[in-house]
Formats: C-alpha cells, sequence, structure tokens
C-alpha cells in the first residue's frame, strides 16, 4: 500500500468516526458511558474475527510475546481514551468536545519526539496547528468556561495520541493489524462491561433503546474504522495519521447538517476549509520538495 493510499484509509476512518459522534451522543440518553463502550466494543470483536482468522491463516511468523505485550498496551489506551471521553460528554458541551478532543493532533507529534526520538517532518507542525485552529472555528469559535468535563476531554485526547502512537509501532512491527484491532476490541469490551456492572445501572430496555447507536458504533465507528487506522497506520507516521484523523470533525459537522438538521456558521465553514487545508499540506508538500529536490541538477 502507498502512502497516498494509507492516508485516504484514514480520511475514510476519520468520515465514518465523524457520522458516529452522533451515535456517542444519543447514545448516552438511555446507556451509562461504561455500558456503551463495553456494549460497541463486543460487537466490534466479533466483527474483527473472521478478518483475524483469516489474516492468521496467511500470516508467515506466529505472533511474539512482545507482539502480544503490544496489543495489550494499545487496548488499555483506547480504552482509556474511550472512557474519559464518554464520560466526559456527560458534563460538557458537544461543542467542546469535538474541538478538545481533536487536541490529538498536536498532542501526537509531541509525544512522538518524546517517546520515540522521532522528529516528523517540518509540515506536521504548522498543519497541526492549523488543524486545531480549524476545529476550534468549527466548533463555534468559543470555548466556555473548562468544566471537568473539559479537563477528562483533553485526557481523552492525550490518551488517543498514546494509542496512535502504539498502533504505528506495534501495528508495523507484528505486521497482524487486524489481530492488533480484535485484542484492543475485546479488551475495551471486557473492560467497558466491567466498569459498568461496578458503576453504571443497565436494563434490557436500555440496551433495546440504544441498539441502533451500539450497532453503528461496534460495526462501522470501531469496527471498520479502528481497523483502517491500525492497517493504513503500517504505512504512514502517527504525526501524518493524526492530521488527516482530525478530519473527524469536518465530517462530523456535515453529518450534523445532513442527519440532525443542524446549522454551520461561516466560521465553521472557514474551518472546514482550514482542515482541508491542513490535509491538503501533510499530503503535497513533502511530495513537491521531494520532486523539487529530485529535479535539481548534481553539483559538479
Amino acid at each position: 500500500m502507498t502512502r497516498v493510499q494509507a492516508n485516504l484509509l484514514l480520511l475514510l476512518a476519520g468520515a465514518i468516526w465523524g457520522a458516529g459522534f452522533i451515535a456517542q451522543s444519543t447514545a448516552m440518553q438511555a446507556l451509562g458511558p461504561f455500558w456503551f463502550i463495553g456494549l460497541r466494543f463486543l460487537v466490534a470483536t466479533f466483527v474483527a474475527l473472521p478478518f483475524t482468522l483469516w489474516e492468521k491463516a496467511r500470516a508467515t511468523a506466529p505472533l511474539r510475546t512482545r507482539d502480544v505485550a503490544g496489543f495489550v498496551l494499545t487496548g488499555l489506551a483506547l480504552f482509556a481514551g474511550a472512557a474519559f471521553q464518554q464520560v466526559g460528554l456527560l458534563t460538557t458541551t458537544v461543542t467542546n468536545s469535538g474541538f478538545l478532543t481533536g487536541l490529538y493532533v498536536v498532542f501526537t507529534p509531541i509525544l512522538t519526539v518524546l517517546f520515540l526520538r522521532r522528529r516528523p517532518h517540518w509540515v506536521i507542525w504548522p498543519a497541526a496547528l492549523t488543524a486545531c485552529l480549524g476545529i476550534f472555528l468549527l466548533s463555534g469559535g468559543t470555548l466556555t468556561a473548562l468544566t471537568l468535563g473539559d479537563m477528562l476531554t483533553v485526557a481523552s485526547a492525550a490518551l488517543w495520541s498514546v494509542q496512535m502512537i502504539c498502533v504505528g509501532v506495534f501495528s508495523g512491527r507484528s505486521g497482524r493489524p487486524i489481530a492488533l484491532s480484535l485484542m484492543q476490541f475485546a479488551i475495551c469490551g471486557i473492560l467497558g462491561c466491567a466498569a459498568g456492572l461496578l458503576f453504571e445501572s443497565v436494563s434490557l430496555a436500555a440496551i433495546q433503546s440504544a441498539l441502533p447507536e451500539i450497532l453503528y458504533a461496534g460495526l462501522f465507528s470501531s469496527g471498520i474504522a479502528f481497523i483502517l487506522q491500525n492497517i493504513a497506520q503500517r504505512y504512514t507516521t502517527a504525526p501524518q495519521a493524526a492530521i488527516f484523523l482530525s478530519s473527524e470533525a469536518l465530517f462530523a459537522a456535515l453529518f450534523g447538517v445532513a442527519l440532525l438538521g443542524e446549522t454551520i456558521t461561516p466560521a465553521g465553514y472557514a474551518g472546514c476549509a482550514i482542515i482541508f487545508v491542513a490535509i491538503l499540506a501533510v499530503e503535497l508538500v513533502p511530495e513537491l520538495l521531494r520532486g523539487r529536490r529530485a529535479g535539481q541538477p548534481l553539483e559538479a
């Protein structure tokens, strides 16, 4: 897979997550955050299982212990990020949550430098800040006084960055991106349901009421989108992935208009354009510079 194809898969994942943000919000009317996380990821586990078996049959080597340990770490980061974000939605607005979650576009290159000692292409830094500005404008261009939910959402953005970095490392190292998906889905499903049993009440009627949201989030937002992310990140970097996945905010706004009858302000449309420019910059600037260097005559 080429880097361009990988980034297009990440853009598709961002579109699926954008639509899933609506499901995340409406499901909270019937279910607690932990039960929603647990049930959606259990559905995703069953989605990933047949693909994992297919991948295993084609694998040339078995998984190593360090691969499994990396998969577990990725699953724990995913669960923590999802939990902080979902619980944060109880005490913050969807607008604030959408903007603050998008901070992972800044956290990811910073954490990549700190933990992996890898310096991303220079265009990542201005593109990350540009994407954050676009998300801010798309969210309305305002941010109310920070609540506990806001702080939890900021923490979730940092944890999403950790998850992206883990995916980039362990998906490529193991060569088994779908097995990684299955492991992290199973961990999130088990931990989510366990936390729901401890901290929340649930009923069959509540599950039935939120079933469309659970199925969408399980089949598409979790099952398909995270598998696309895990496959694509074998062929691109975590900072680049963060920029492309930030399109989630753009698609969430567009789906809100199409499905819920919401409106986008002129500042919001400007935010959409700015996010799109950031994505194009990450994709085109390195290629243009590489082509310019290739066309330079050799020095005597």
